[in-house]
């Protein structure tokens, strides 16, 4: 579903990514893990477009998508869901859901499904996103995208600042993707969360990858983890 082949990325004239490469199979959650700075933000940015790689390729579902506007490559089926959640804040939850929708060559999900995954966000709908709390911001951040019908969401820090049983509840939801036949990169400091979720990992470090495997050997192996997470 998505393949990303040695790309270098820069800030202005400071290189940030050098040549990493991975890919996401088609139904598959894989985890991009590392410390701060790492790159990890910096790689889904240059796949969604919004830090055009200099050097490298970008295919998603057999198509290139390299320099590509990034408001292209969310109507090819790329979804986002940002660390800082980037809702309207002074509309509905209902308005921002709502502008959410388009159509692409991937199934498109109903506000029905996103109910049966978000209870509470039934009841919201009419409350202005500003009067949200953050758990509940993350559940239309989630929402919007899968309203967008994507065939790959990428996540950035979707953990980031909620309580535990709502990390929970976003985990499930990339279990819940992966059943529907959805593609999930997922950038994530809780690292054992986005093991217990994921079929790959990588770790990046530097701007580069520095490991790759299966998601459940490095989630039982502390001393790797140690290593290469410094947890």
């Amino acid at each position: 579903m998505l393949q990303v082949s040695g790309i270098d990325t820069y800030y202005g004239e400071t290189q940030v990514l050098f040549g990493p490469s991975l890919t996401v199979g088609e139904g598959e959650v894989v985890a991009l893990l590392g410390p701060n700075g790492a790159g990890k933000t910096t790689t889904l940015r240059s796949i969604l477009g919004l830090t055009p790689p200099r050097r490298g390729q970008i295919v998603f579902n057999g198509s290139s998508i390299t320099g590509k506007p990034t408001h292209e490559i969310a109507r090819d089926g790329v979804g986002w869901v940002p660390d800082d959640r980037r809702i309207f804040p002074t509309l509905t939850v209902e308005r921002n859901l709502a502008i959410a929708r388009k159509k692409t060559a991937f199934r498109a999900w109903t506000l029905g499904e996103m109910f049966e995954i978000f209870t509470p966000l039934e009841y919201l709908m009419k409350r202005e996103c500003e009067n949200l709390s953050g758990g509940e911001m993350q559940m239309v951040a989630i929402s919007r995208a899968l309203l967008g019908a994507p065939g790959l969401v990428l996540f950035d820090e979707p953990s980031q600042g909620l309580a535990p049983k709502i990390v929970q509840d976003v985990m499930k939801t990339v279990e819940r993707l992966k059943q529907e036949g959805i593609s999930v990169l997922i950038v994530e400091q809780n690292a054992v969360s986005a093991l217990g979720v994921s079929d790959r990992v990588y770790v990046m470090d530097l701007g580069r990858v520095v490991h790759e495997g299966p998601a459940d050997a490095l989630l039982e192996d502390a001393s790797a983890r140690q290593q290469l997470l410094g947890m």
